[in-house]
């Protein structure tokens, strides 16, 4: 069995484990919710885009600097 079919076979077990439970509904509810709060709200709030509004040559200036920036600090725990 190769892993699309395993995966749909998970996927078939779950959705037929909630649809025949009394809480199958809003357990589906709850975590739809919990995904949007994830995904939605945290990013808007806590994750600033730190790119937007800058150009292509600014772009790439950060890039560049924050990937040196970990390789040193990568270099540099090695050490210790």
């Amino acid at each position: 069995m190769n892993f699309p079919r395993k995966l749909a076979s998970v996927w078939r077990f779950y959705v037929d484990g909630f649809r025949n439970m009394t809480w199958g509904r809003p357990l589906w509810y709850i975590i739809i919710l919990k995904l949007v709060i994830l995904f939605a709200v945290l990013r808007v709030f806590f994750f600033e885009p730190v790119l937007a509004g800058k150009t292509e040559e600014q772009k790439s200036d950060h890039v560049g600097s924050q990937l040196v920036d970990r390789a040193d600090n990568n270099r540099t725990l090695k050490l210790w």
